[in-house]
């Protein structure tokens, strides 16, 4: 007599943006779960063998909510808690790894992880991977796969972090720009899946094959044209037009736009994954709109008083300049 083993039941969590939407398609077609979808926002009633986190890493949602990612990983892990799961799968960033000159190219799983001290999000969610770790070594038979993709984007759903770091790529003023890698957000889908579905322990990199260059990332937006500057120049008009892109972006994600922080995917293949999407093929999907329609409607604003008070001193100056003239030629 043929038994068949019970589905795993499957809680997804954090699903309120693009990437978590596409998780729950793929989910869906695994075989041999039972899948929960639910935004984390109400605990779930229930036993769940499996925890797929989707929220913790989602800038834009954190942001439009008023949270942090230190707070989502304490509802994680509350909920794996409560419904006794002994496996978390966990979206995180390679942002983690940091941006600096002495990265190695490619960044592999066992690098140190050194993220900007100025930019919140990339410290907060190397602090979450560690309280995730913790929660590992509560129990024995605990696994946890932490997933750490390059830049997620996609034709619809892209982040505006995500969108602020294609506009800065390649685009470095004065220096050669650092390589850049993107991902489709259906290959971080997919990966989420294969770690559900083969019960993956460990840290895993995702990214396509290799990187662009900067070079390249400079000719698919469409900007061939850089012109050399002087050190400090350089600094100051890419610190201007850095601000009047990013939108109400923390600073130190800039340094990602410098630096590289270029990953393996080795691990992961090794698994069976393999990306469908290239860096140039998901950056070209993610980057149609141009840089001015990815202004957020305070900067708007700010460009909109900016010009308004410099037509204002223009009118001023030229009316100053036709009443000296007049003054000067006047009759005596």
């Amino acid at each position: 007599m043929t038994t068949t083993a019970p589905a795993r039941r499957v809680y997804l969590r954090g699903v309120r943006g693009a990437l978590g939407w596409r998780v729950a398609d793929r989910l869906a077609d695994v075989p041999g779960i039972d899948l929960t979808v639910a935004s984390g926002d109400e605990p779930v009633a229930g036993r769940f063998d499996v925890v797929v986190e989707v929220g913790i890493a989602d800038h834009d949602v954190l942001g439009q909510r008023g949270e942090s990612v230190t707070v989502g990983t304490e509802g994680l892990l509350g909920d794996a808690r409560y419904v006794g799961a002994d496996h978390l799968v966990v979206v995180s960033s390679a942002m983690v790894y940091g941006a600096l000159a002495n990265n190695p190219i490619p960044l592999t799983e066992e690098a140190v992880l050194r993220p900007d001290p100025t930019f919140v999000y990339a410290r907060q969610l190397a602090g979450a991977e560690a309280e995730v770790e913790a929660w590992r070594a509560e129990r024995t038979g605990r696994r946890v796969a932490m997933l750490r993709p390059a830049i997620p984007i996609a034709e619809e759903g892209t982040s505006s972090l995500a969108r602020a770091l294609t506009a800065g790529s390649g685009q470095v003023f004065g220096e050669a720009s650092a390589p850049t890698q993107f991902v489709h957000h259906d290959d971080v889908a997919s990966a989420v899946a294969l770690a559900v579905e083969r019960e993956l322990d460990g840290v895993y990199n995702v990214a396509p094959d290799g990187s662009i260059p900067g070079d390249r990332v400079r000719a698919l937006s469409g900007r061939r044209l850089r012109v050399p500057l002087p050190g400090r120049l350089a600094d100051v008009v890419g610190a201007l037009r850095w601000r009047f892109q990013r939108g109400p972006i923390p600073p130190g994600l800039r340094s990602y736009t410098r630096a590289p922080w270029i990953v393996a995917n080795d691990k992961l293949r090794a698994e069976g994954w393999e990306p469908t999407v290239t860096n140039e093929q998901a950056y070209v999907e993610g980057t149609e709109a141009k840089w001015w329609t990815m202004i957020t409607p305070k900067r708007r604003q700010e460009l909109a008083l900016a010009a308004m008070v410099g037509a204002i001193v223009a009118a001023l100056a030229t009316t100053g300049w036709f009443a000296r003239r007049w003054w000067r030629r006047r009759p005596r």
